[in-house]
């Protein structure tokens, strides 16, 4: 039976959501609906869960605002999801941050995980920030300086 299950599901799993973990830090664009209008609310917060697996996966998303805590759960195939971005990857060693619900302001910041120049993984929008070095100023003049 859990076979045909999983084949109905299949139908609805979206294909277009970014890999994202616990501890990133995303953006999700969700649509809401107001009376007889719908907009798009953004909401942009650290993954502290995620559960579940096929139609039924969700994941949780807390943000701070005004020094107010402020969680939203989220079914992950849902069709109100516009889109989502990953902002920024951040290192924890927890399936779930409940302890940052407890954490305030400096306490509250994780660990970012920064990729090396080249080592991307796979070439969609949202990835993590690539590190690149600037260059400076006195790098210009001390390639002159031989030629003279």
């Amino acid at each position: 039976m859990s076979q045909i299950i999983e084949k109905l599901e299949k139908r609805y799993l979206r294909k277009d959501l970014p890999e994202f973990r616990v501890g990133d830090t995303v953006r999700v664009y969700a649509k809401i609906i107001e009376g007889e209008k719908e907009r798009v609310q953004m909401v942009e917060g650290i993954v502290i869960r995620k559960r579940g697996d096929g139609t039924r996966a969700t994941f949780t998303i807390r943000k701070v605002s005004f020094n107010i805590g402020l969680e939203r759960i989220f079914p992950l195939h849902s069709p109100r999801i516009e889109k989502i971005e990953v902002v920024r990857r951040n290192k924890v060693r927890r399936a779930r941050l409940y302890y940052l619900r407890n954490l305030k302001g400096k306490a509250a910041r994780l660990t970012e995980v920064r990729q090396a120049k080249g080592k991307a993984g796979k070439g969609t929008a949202g990835q993590a920030p690539v590190e690149t070095v600037a260059p400076t100023a006195e790098a210009p003049a001390q390639a002159e300086s031989p030629k003279e």
